[in-house]
C-alpha cells in the first residue's frame, strides 16, 4: 500500500502534468484529489493550463468531466502582472516560464496552505521558493 500524502486544509493546484493525470485516474493523483476532498480543500488550476494539456489523443470527455471537479481560475490582468514579477525575480523569461508562471501566480493567490502537483517542482520553487509545496506526480 502506498502512503497516505498529507493534505494539509487550503488548495491543492493541478499544473498541466496533475491535471493530465486525473483526466487518465492515475492513482497518485486520484488520491490527492480524494484526500482534497475529504478535507475540504479547494482544487484549481490556470486557465493556461487548459491550454498547455491539450493533445490530439487526449480523452476530452475525461477532460471535461475532470474539469467539471476543478475551478479554473482565469488568467486576469492581476495573475499576468504577478506571474511577470515572479519570473523578474527569478531571473526567468516568459517565453519558456509563462504558463508555469500564470500557474504559479494563480496558486499563490489561492488560500493557503497550497500543494502544487507538478511534474517539475523545481519550476515552481524557483518562481515561488518555500510559499507553496510541489510535488512530483
Amino acid at each position: 500500500m502506498t502512503p497516505r500524502p498529507a493534505t494539509p486544509a487550503g488548495t491543492l493546484v493541478l499544473d498541466c502534468e496533475g491535471l493530465a493525470k486525473a483526466v487518465l485516474r492515475d492513482r497518485t493523483v486520484t488520491r490527492w484529489l480524494a484526500l482534497a476532498s475529504a478535507d475540504d480543500m479547494q482544487v484549481i488550476t490556470s486557465s493556461a493550463t487548459l491550454v498547455e494539456v491539450v493533445h490530439p489523443e487526449i480523452n476530452m470527455p475525461a477532460l471535461k468531466w475532470t474539469l467539471s471537479r476543478v475551478v479554473v481560475q482565469p488568467v486576469t490582468q492581476a495573475i499576468a502582472h504577478r506571474a511577470g514579477d515572479l519570473l523578474r525575480d527569478a531571473g526567468l523569461h516568459g517565453h519558456k516560464y509563462a504558463i508555469d508562471a500564470m500557474l504559479a501566480a494563480t496558486a499563490l493567490a489561492a488560500p493557503g496552505p497550497v500543494t502544487v502537483l507538478t511534474s517539475d517542482p523545481s519550476d515552481l520553487i524557483a518562481l515561488c521558493g518555500k510559499r507553496l509545496t510541489a510535488v512530483k506526480v
